[in-house]
């Protein structure tokens, strides 16, 4: 079965994260099903711009991205795209750009907050996603993707969870580490460009997907449990860090990063 963030599927992320960790890591936490926002993170239609109508400048900019990252099969993104693709990996991959091996299984704290997150995240997606049910590139233009694609034609395109779940992961780690964000949030902005160059969303849908991730994170900011889940996340990270920094092999990743994805 294929997980992710598609219309009516999205709180499946939650129970995924749950069971097998980010990263394939047994975790015993309590699975949260309203987040911390409940209900209200669904109430996103507002934040966003309908997505481009076909035929227009920024549909034919999407179209034209999706055409030529086609030919990036192969190449070091795409791998890296493919590795984000199971949104289940995206903090453990992660771990170069935060400086720690993340092992969530030996970090209860940042699990914590990281799974609170997860259905705010779903929820936000989901009601757009719903609403405007644009089509994935892959059904308009002809063209190789990567990964199990969607089995639901009511998975939409627009906005982009895996982006908006890669970067709201992203935020909140280069706020705790400020000393890393950079690389943090180069990290964060790349699972939303795999999801361009897998082929599985349009760029623009990337965007609104990372703009959603962002109110919901400041709107979580709000919350005394959040303040408070995220004290303690931010300790316990900024000791692993200091006790077992991740040095090596990282170079390449850091050097593909820091030059545009296409």
């Amino acid at each position: 079965m294929a997980y992710g963030f598609g219309r009516g599927r999205g709180l499946v992320l939650a129970a995924v994260i749950a069971g097998t960790a980010l990263g394939g890591l047994a975790v015993a936490q309590t699975i949260p099903r309203l987040g911390y926002l409940g209900e209200a993170a669904g109430e996103t239609l507002d934040l966003l711009d309908p997505p481009p109508a076909a035929g227009s400048p920024r549909d034919e900019a999407d179209r034209a991205i999706f055409r030529a990252t086609r030919a990036m099969k192969g190449s070091p993104r795409w791998a890296m795209a493919q590795a984000d693709f199971n949104e289940r990996m995206v903090v453990s991959n992660m771990s170069c750009a935060i400086g720690v091996k993340m092992d969530l299984a030996a970090l209860p704290a940042t699990t914590k907050l990281i799974l609170h997150m997860a259905p705010d995240i779903a929820r936000a997606v989901n009601t757009p996603k719903a609403s405007y049910g644009r089509a994935r590139p892959y059904k308009v233009d002809p063209g190789e993707t990567c990964g199990v694609l969607p089995d639901s034609e009511a998975s939409f395109d627009y906005p982009s969870g895996h982006s908006a779940w890669g970067w709201a992961v992203a935020l909140v780690l280069a706020e705790m580490l400020p000393e890393r964000a950079d690389a943090i949030l180069m990290r964060g902005r790349a699972v939303g460009d795999g999801r361009a160059i897998c082929g599985v969303h349009n760029y623009s849908s990337v965007v609104a997907g990372q703009s959603v991730a962002a109110a919901i994170v400041a709107a979580e900011h709000s919350k005394p449990e959040f303040q408070s889940d995220f004290a303690a996340a931010k300790a316990e990270m900024q000791a692993a860090i200091k006790a077992a920094p991740l040095t090596e092999g990282c170079e390449a990743e850091a050097k593909m990063l820091a030059t545009p994805a296409w």
